[in-house]
């Protein structure tokens, strides 16, 4: 059984401020584990250097809400359950280690801090990138990832977004009325961006184009969502491109049966992917 209790440790060090962290034991053990066996990875690509980290995670559970965890916002270290977004940013963090040729934790959670919240920095629950059309988009400033979705002839979408602010009571943290306001504020901004995706019916004609290691968000036309789900693109045996993802249906981290372009057929509310491909130029 894992153990349940967690420990916060103020980590000071090459950050600008201080870095709260809540991480079980069990957990930083594990860190030391896959840090060492990562170490190994032997990739020609940077893609394919992604897409192995992401391999090193199946079988993992899926776990919802883990980030929701005590009264205030830290950064949360739990590699024995992750949900879709956690599975992806965890992948982030690993892989810019090995870019880096780094191998400590403090510089494990300098990488996650960078690739999960705003700008970089951690600054309560507000900041942290919890729609993923913005988590794309300032990743991409930070030099870590591109959107590509254009490129591959994906088409503009007018869309408000504002899926947490109109479901107030579906997110602990927001029943503090400043979060709750500052993420109205969040939501101001993104009303000004156009949400770009490859519609569905287009994926199977285009999925050559789109490389291991690529970070699929599957966009839907659920009223004020922009995303309901992201994984990693990877090519299969059988040619086609798949999804290796934290699955909610099956309960771990998996690489999809069917072809990203068929098993997406399966999800009425889904019309299309958004694609980042991670450069992970800068930190």
């Amino acid at each position: 059984m894992r153990n349940s209790i967690f420990i916060a440790l103020l980590v000071l060090g090459s950050f600008a401020n201080a870095q709260q962290i809540t991480c079980s034991p069990e957990d930083k053990s594990l860190f030391e584990d896959k840090i060492t066996n990562l170490k190994q990875t032997k990739a020609s690509s940077l893609g394919d250097t992604i897409a192995l980290v992401g391999q090193s995670f199946l079988g993992t559970p899926y776990v919802e809400k883990t980030l929701e965890v005590g009264d205030t916002e830290t950064l949360v270290i739990n590699f024995g359950g992750l949900d879709c977004t956690t599975f992806v940013e965890n992948v982030m963090a690993f892989s810019l280690m090995l870019k880096d040729q780094q191998s400590t934790f403090d510089s494990f959670t300098g990488n996650l801090e960078t690739v999960r919240y705003r700008n970089g920095s951690l600054n309560g629950y507000p900041s942290r990138l919890h729609y993923f059309t913005e988590w794309i988009r300032n990743n991409e400033k930070k030099g870590l990832v591109k959107d590509i979705t254009a490129e591959l002839g994906g088409v503009e979408l007018e869309k408000s977004i504002n899926f947490m602010g109109t479901h107030r009571e579906l997110y602990p943290f927001l029943a503090n009325d400043t979060n709750f306001e500052a993420m109205l504020a969040v939501e101001k901004e993104l009303a000004k961006e156009k949400l770009c995706y490859l519609p569905k019916d287009q994926i199977e004609s285009k999925e050559q184009l789109i490389k291991s290691g690529d970070i699929i968000a599957l966009a839907t036309s659920i009223k004020g969502l922009d995303v309901t789900h992201t994984g990693i693109a990877i090519h299969q045996p059988d040619g086609r491109l798949h999804l290796l993802h934290a699955s909610s249906k099956n309960g771990e981290v998996e690489i999809s049966e069917l072809p990203l372009a068929d098993y997406l057929k399966n999800i009425k509310s889904n019309i299309g992917i958004i694609v980042a491909r991670p450069i992970l130029l800068s930190l």
